[in-house]
């Protein structure tokens, strides 16, 4: 009565936790992890002391065992050696029976056909994953692929056994295949269950409980990428055999769970697409409006709905998005009718940009194109202007090392890898010209495979070609940060466009003739500061979001602790 009552009790612990699964970001997962597991303890459905025990089902398989052995239908297998009770991860219920598997069926079996048979082809790819059951086949004749394949038929049970394959839980139970039989890849190991002695499912969730997935992983053999799980090890896996009329009530106890697991993954799925719409058409507004109420109102629907949208992850996301566009178009701070406007700023550099060319500090450059109406995206607010970038600032073009230029010792040569994934660093012994180095805070910009703007932020380096270097022609006018955060939107933009806009703006001559609104240089410097409030808001709110999964996913964890 015991194991009964302690099998409700842990009913009623799921039930209670479904909501908190709901929750946590990892709940769901772990959530099934947890009725697997419990699954095969024994205390997912209560014991039946009428139930014909194990200790008889490994009589029966023992005495089929010799039959077949006798009759030549099977080879007389290499005994596996006795389970010692420290091998025992846990205790069983009664009726229960520790067992390995290569004792209670075939592993890697051969079937034996006629050519001509009709069979069922299985590669890795159209193995099931996850806690996915749908099983996929080609039909190919049994004299095509009865060699140099790993032989299977209805009823065995199959699991990858490369990585990543294993750590994915790619395993099945194959059923409906022509004729009974089928091949498939190399990487399987094969269960056959020549004495009844499982109900194929039960075995099947067993494989894929991430805890036996997770303990297998240590055991596994081979180089990086290209680790198995041995054969021998495979056959002398442990495995909790409950009397089979448990089995069959455990799998439907089972069943009945993951259902309820994928309703509540559709239900959250739903929950955040809902958000995430409503948050899309919420920014829509915000950007498409065209006056100072319009505006207003869109923000106030999002302070009216801001802990329901801001409680996903990719909102915050775009909504980092919707302030960089909402600063370029002028409509994230207010405008002040007493700012010099913009067009005093661009004749203060055009000044410059002619002192320096009368000096012989700068070269000559061919003059960019006048923008067109029709290059204009949308219209600015009063004292703005449209700029080509090139008449901004100046794009200056790294160096191209040749790889013997690049050592071991020198100064540091930046390359686009450093600025995304790389921490490999090479250097120089050459003497440059000073346009190819970068100090602190110099606003750079990568133009290879991963691009993106930066402000640099370590010491000196000698730049690769692969990175532009922006240059003012007045220090840091305009306003150094408001140019990057340009970029930035910018280079959102060029990122999610599928025009060839990225290949039109990736050389020196595409970005120079990029068109860059510029305010009035006061309000540079306010849409700076909003746009560093606004972004630190974003970090709190993902730091808020993480913080919540986090407590949701501890209350799971602790629930797990002594499963």
């Amino acid at each position: 009565m015991s194991v009964i009552a302690s099998a409700d009790s842990v009913a009623e612990m799921l039930e209670k936790y479904f909501d908190t699964a709901f929750s946590a970001p990892e709940g769901i997962k772990k959530l099934r992890e947890l009725i697997l597991t419990l699954a095969m303890q024994g205390k997912l459905v209560p014991q039946d002391p009428n139930d014909q025990p194990a200790s008889e089902l490994l009589k029966e398989i023992e005495a089929e065992k010799q039959r077949l052995v006798k009759e030549g239908k099977i080879k007389k297998q290499k005994p596996l050696p006795p389970i010692k009770p420290e091998e025992m991860p846990y205790d069983l219920p009664q009726g229960w029976e520790w067992v390995r598997l290569g004792n209670i069926g075939l592993i890697n079996p051969r079937n034996v056909a006629e050519d001509s048979v009709i069979s069922g082809f299985v590669p890795m790819i159209l193995i099931p994953e996850g806690y996915s059951e749908k099983l996929q086949y080609e039909v190919r004749k049994w004299g095509d692929i009865k060699k140099g394949y790993t032989h299977l038929a209805n009823g065995d049970i199959g699991m990858a056994k490369i990585t990543p394959c294993f750590e994915n839980a790619k395993s099945c139970v194959f059923s409906d295949l022509p004729n009974g039989i089928g091949a498939g890849t190399t990487e399987l190991h094969i269960f056959r269950n020549l004495y009844n002695s499982v109900d194929p499912r039960f075995l099947l969730y067993y494989l894929k409980n991430p805890k036996y997935i997770s303990s297998a992983a240590l055991k596994m053999t081979g180089s990086a990428g290209q680790k198995r799980i041995p054969t021998p090890y495979f056959s002398s896996q442990l495995f909790p055999l409950p009397p089979f009329s448990e089995q069959h009530r455990t799998v439907a106890k089972i069943d009945q769970l993951m259902a309820r697991c994928d309703e509540l993954e559709k239900l959250r799925e739903e929950r955040e697409k809902k958000q995430i719409t409503v948050h899309t058409s919420a920014i829509k507004e915000l950007l498409d409006a065209k006056s100072e109420q319009s505006l207003a109102d869109a923000w106030q629907f999002l302070k009216r709905n801001f802990n329901e949208l801001y409680s996903v992850k990719e909102n915050v996301t775009e909504l980092r998005k919707a302030i960089l566009q909402l600063a370029v178009m002028g409509k994230l701070v207010p405008q002040d009718p007493n700012d010099p406007p913009a067009s005093e700023l661009l004749k203060e550099i055009e000044a410059e940009k002619q002192r320096l060319l009368k000096e012989g500090k700068i070269k000559k450059q061919k003059p960019l194109p006048p923008i067109k109406p029709e290059e204009v995206p949308y219209e600015l607010p009063q004292g703005w202007e449209w700029v080509r970038f090139g008449n901004l600032v100046q794009v200056l073009n790294g160096r191209a090392f040749k790889q013997n230029e690049l050592l071991e010792s020198g100064i540091p040569v930046l390359r686009v890898g450093n600025l995304f994934t790389s921490n490999k660093w090479y250097y120089s012994d050459l003497v440059l010209d000073e346009d190819k180095y970068i100090e602190k805070g110099d606003l750079i910009y990568a133009w290879s495979a991963s691009f993106g703007p930066f402000i640099w932020g370590g010491n000196r380096v000698i730049y690769h070609y692969h990175i532009w270097k922006v240059k003012f022609f007045i220090a840091d006018f305009p306003e150094k940060k408001y140019l990057y955060n340009y970029l930035l939107e910018a280079t959102d933009r060029i990122k999610i466009s599928d025009s060839g806009i990225a290949m039109l703006y990736m050389t020196k001559n595409g970005i120079e003739k990029m068109i860059v609104p510029v305010p009035p240089f006061s309000e540079q410097y306010r849409i700076v500061v909003k746009i560093d409030q606004l972004m630190a808001l974003c970090d709190l709110l993902e730091r808020h979001i993480e913080a919540s999964g986090d407590k949701q996913d501890k209350l799971l964890n602790a629930i797990m602790v002594n499963v």
